[in-house]
């Protein structure tokens, strides 16, 4: 069993993680869930790790294979935690950055920059379709702007600065990104654990 579906229909995201698998499990072949017949999985779930293992063991049992989730957002100290596990869809329609960064940045307007701390976060799961699984979260802490900068990333990068650094996450070239954003600390973490669990 040397296939691993992941739940993303982005390439950007299989090849990233092809990348950090390169290293850890040379002969696992990667599939995308756009190979595979299925309707998107809904997260029904009220945590990041809720969420994640809902995507990867439904879609280990429907496809037979091993399979690989994220779920990721932020976390903004003033809200109370959210928007959370509604990052993506925190303005109303799923996937809409400036929409969302418009309706934080309206609900900090009255917060100085001591309140505005924030984490980003990721939890990836692997479940197996014998209902066997495992979670790894990673974290980046940092502090929401006041407006947007930056032109790479997505999401709420432009607004996101992370911990002693003095540009946001959206003005750091991608591998500067990787090297401390929350995926990146929780992909480089299940790396080296999902041959041995999957047992190749």
């Amino acid at each position: 069993m040397n296939e691993l579906v992941v739940a993303t229909r982005n390439q950007g995201k299989i090849a990233e993680l092809k990348r950090l698998l390169v290293e850890h499990a040379p002969n696992l072949q990667l599939r995308s869930v756009a190979e595979f017949d299925l309707a998107d999985v809904e997260e029904t779930g009220v945590t990041f790790e809720e969420n994640a293992l809902l995507k990867a063991t439904t879609i280990a049992t429907l496809t037979g294979l091993p399979a690989l989730a994220d779920d990721s957002g932020i976390a903004i100290d003033a809200l109370n935690g959210a928007p959370g596990v509604f990052s993506a869809r925190w303005a109303g329609k799923h996937g809409d950055d400036a929409a969302n960064i418009e309706k934080v940045l309206f609900e900090l307007q009255d917060v100085p920059v001591e309140g505005r701390g924030a984490q980003f976060v990721c939890v990836i799961a692997l479940a197996l379709p014998d209902h066997r699984s495992l979670t790894v979260r990673g974290e980046l802490q940092g502090v929401v702007r006041f407006k947007p900068e930056g032109e790479f990333g997505f999401g709420y990068d432009p607004i996101f600065q992370p911990d002693g650094f003095s540009i946001t996450t959206a003005q750091m070239t991608p591998e500067q990104k990787d090297e401390i954003s929350h995926r990146g600390k929780a992909l480089r973490e299940i790396a080296p654990k999902i041959q041995p669990f999957i047992g190749l």
